[in-house]
Parts: structure tokens; C-alpha cells; sequence
């Protein structure tokens, strides 16, 4: 709860353990833990509601105060109704020589300070999401579809990092306007759906009309318009509703990685790209920020491009495994370190919610992966441009519209 809410929220524990700790009578101490559970929640209403940095910490304080007494109440709760003698069959029935009643009450402490901790880092991710206007209407835009469906998207941005980070990422200078390195949908099946969510690499290359401006690359949109403009720019060309969006810099990705202690990732061939400032072997490995970055943004292999987006799907889907893994939901520092790596990474719709990124973790971990159909590879007034196969790709997103699986012709159409 302190690595949520910081010092503030920590002090707030220790007074309203000590304040519950005088109640002595029972009657007391069962008023007493219900004041305190409605005070923990009006306490992460306020902190989560409130955008006034001055009373900021005033609202952790409480809030500590509300979740330490609930602690307090509920342990002392638990041992009243464990009588001391051996009649009673919590005191009587043992394991490894601790009575039953001490273990239930060990049990119910430790849940009740998870069910806090989770609670403390929802308020606080929510409050902490920094949001941007990432989806706007339109006149023309699609309607909705079954399912929801995400826009995520890399930047190449540099943002917040200093000259020797920098190059330390192998990220090259600051070039200006910012770029998309990666564009992935993403569409999530409604409840009920026996579909898995599928996750569709866009090429950043992809030759596309881009409202205001014309033809050009994909990735130019957001150079010209940022968010709104790409999000528009996808939206008229699959023809889909985008509902979500979520970006993350070069920085921010790098920092997520580390926070979950590195991600295993197993190359096929040794890639080695100077570039990107990686010299990777062949064979499973666990990618530290650094490297991982440089793995998602390489293209020094056979197939660049191609082999670029296929290696971004698989981390996505690496990262989200190692993040529910017990080596990191059982450290309790990857408890606060994932958390604040997450969200200070991530830039969101004014309308996303902290769960509304939970909901899309959990649908990526078993999601299908595909490239948007390709129809050639082809140079114009923009440079080297992909055009799609305009018809296997229609059949693609009409099918993602209405929560059908990936059609037999956009899987064998796979580069």
C-alpha cells in the first residue's frame, strides 16, 4: 500500500492500527470495523476522484487511517471468537501445532491486506493514467461492432530521457514529431464469445488515405495529427470502430520491462543490429529493457519488416505472461515496481480506465496473431510503400466486426 500511495498512505496505517487497537469491548470493535471499511472507501473514492495536488497527500493519510483500523478490528474480531479453551474446535484442531483459529485469523489478515493492496493500486493507477484525447467523432466514422476493439501503438518518442539514456537505448537523437515503430489493433470478443482476441500488426508502411492530407504511409498520420489523426486514419481503413487506445514510448517500454525483472524471448537466428544496439544469440534468453527494445525494433534479419511485427506480437504476449507469473505477482516489490512502471509508461483515451487495460492483459494472453493481408510491396511518391490485398483484408475485418474468427483466407495469406 506504501509503494502505491506513498509515505502518507503508510502513516495512515500505523494511526488507525494504533487508534482501533484501544477498542476493547466487542460491540466496539465491530462499529469500529465498519466505520473503518466505509472510511477506506470514501478515502480511495476521494484520492482517485480528487485533481487537487494540495490535498493529495491529506486524502492518503485518511485513507491509511481507514485501511489500518480495518486491519486492526478485523484481526481482533477474529480472536474473539477463538475462545481460549481446548473445547473449542478451532483451538482444538491443529496444524504443524498452530490451533485452526490462529491460522484462519492469519488467513483472513492476509487477505484483507491483499484485497487492500489491490484495491490502493486500482485507485491510484486510475487517478495516475495520463490520458490524452486519443479517439474523437467524426462525421463518417464506423459504427460500433460486436467486441471491442484497441489501438495500441509504440512511439518513438523520447520523451523524458536524457541524452545518455538515449544512448543507452540506442534510440539516436530526438528527430521532432514523433513516429509510430509499431501499430497493433486489437479486438476483443463481447462476453459470451467462444472467439479469442485476435491482435492485428498494421505496417507502419501500409499506403493508406489519411484524412486532410491524402495518401501517404500510415505512420504519417500520427507525424501530422498525432493520436486523433492515426486513430481516424485506422478507423476509415479497416472500416472498425476503435473503442481503446493506449501508446508507450521508447522509454516507458524499456522501464516496464525492467520493472518485471525481464522478459525470455527465444530468436530463432542470432540478431545482431547495431542500430537498434543489440547482439543477440540464438536460443531462449531473458531480454532486459535495453535489449528488449532493441529486439522490437530491429529490422536486421531476413524479412525486416515482416519479421519486425511478428517479433512485436510475440513479446506482447511474452510480457503479459511473465506479468502474471508467480515470479512477479508473488515479489512484493513487482507489486509496487510493475504497477508505477505501467502506468508512468502509458499515455490513454480520456475515456480509458485502469480496467479497462486489465481487461485487455488478460484477453492478449491467449490472443491470435496476425499481419493485416498484403496485397505488394511497391515504391512511390511516400518511398517504399505495402499495399494490402484489399479483399482478404476486407474479409478480416468484417469478421473481427461481428466476433468471427480469423478467416481460412487471411491465414494462408500470412507473409
Amino acid at each position: 500500500l506504501a509503494g502505491a500511495l506513498g509515505s502518507y498512505a503508510l502513516l495512515g496505517v500505523l494511526v488507525g492500527a494504533l487508534a482501533a487497537g484501544g477498542v476493547s469491548d466487542l460491540l466496539g470493535r465491530r462499529l469500529m470495523m465498519l466505520v473503518a471499511y466505509a472510511w477506506f472507501s470514501l478515502g480511495m473514492a476521494a484520492t482517485a476522484l480528487s485533481h487537487d495536488a494540495n490535498i493529495f497527500g491529506a486524502l492518503r493519510f485518511i485513507t491509511g487511517i481507514g485501511v489500518g483500523a480495518l486491519l486492526a478490528t478485523t484481526g481482533a474480531l477474529v480472536a474473539e471468537f477463538a475462545p481460549k479453551n481446548k473445547k473449542n474446535l478451532c483451538n482444538a484442531i491443529t496444524y504443524s501445532g498452530v490451533p485452526l483459529g490462529s491460522l484462519a485469523a492469519a488467513a483472513l489478515a492476509i487477505l484483507l491486506l491483499g484485497v487492500c493492496v489491490v484495491g490502493g493500486v486500482a485507485f491510484w493507477g486510475e487517478r495516475a493514467l495520463h490520458r490524452i484525447p486519443a479517439l474523437t467523432d467524426y462525421e463518417g466514422r464506423p459504427t460500433a461492432g460486436s467486441g471491442t476493439n484497441w489501438l495500441l501503438v509504440g512511439s518513438d518518442s523520447r520523451e523524458g530521457l536524457t541524452e545518455e539514456q538515449q544512448s543507452d537505448l540506442s534510440t539516436g537523437g530526438d528527430l521532432g514529431s514523433g513516429r509510430t515503430d509499431t501499430i497493433l489493433l486489437v479486438h476483443i470478443p463481447g462476453l459470451g464469445s467462444g472467439t479469442p482476441a485476435t491482435m492485428v500488426s498494421i505496417p507502419r508502411d501500409s499506403y493508406v488515405e489519411i484524412p486532410g492530407y491524402g495518401s501517404d504511409k500510415v505512420n504519417a498520420a500520427f507525424s501530422e495529427g498525432g493520436a486523433a489523426l492515426l486513430a481516424q486514419t485506422v478507423e476509415q481503413a479497416t472500416g472498425l470502430r476503435v473503442d481503446h487506445y493506449a501508446e508507450i514510448g521508447f522509454g516507458g517500454f524499456a522501464g516496464v520491462v525492467d520493472a518485471l525483472g525481464g522478459v525470455t524471448m527465444c530468436p530463432a537466428e542470432p540478431i545482431t543490429d547495431p542500430l537498434a544496439g543489440i547482439d543477440l544469440a540464438a536460443g531462449c534468453q531473458t531480454l532486459d529493457g535495453r535489449n528488449a527494445l532493441g529486439y522490437v525494433r530491429s529490422r536486421a534479419t531476413a524479412r525486416a519488416d515482416l519479421d519486425r511485427m511478428a517479433n512485436q506480437r510475440q513479446f506482447v504476449s511474452a510480457m503479459l505472461h511473465r506479468a502474471g507469473s508467480p515470479a512477479v505477482w508473488a515479489n512484493p516489490w513487482r507489486w509496487y515496481a510493475v504497477p508505477r512502471a505501467a502506468v508512468a509508461a502509458l499515455a490513454v483515451n480520456t475515456d480509458d480506465h485502469i480496467w479497462d487495460l486489465a481487461r485487455l492483459g488478460w484477453a492478449l494472453r491467449d490472443a491470435s496473431t496476425v499481419t493485416v493481408p498484403i496485397g505488394e510491396f511497391t515504391y512511390n511518391d511516400s518511398g517504399d510503400v505495402v499495399l494490402w490485398d484489399v479483399s482478404v483484408a476486407g474479409e478480416l475485418f468484417t469478421a473481427l466486426n461481428s466476433d468471427q474468427p480469423v478467416p481460412q483466407a487471411v491465414l494462408d495469406a500470412q507473409p
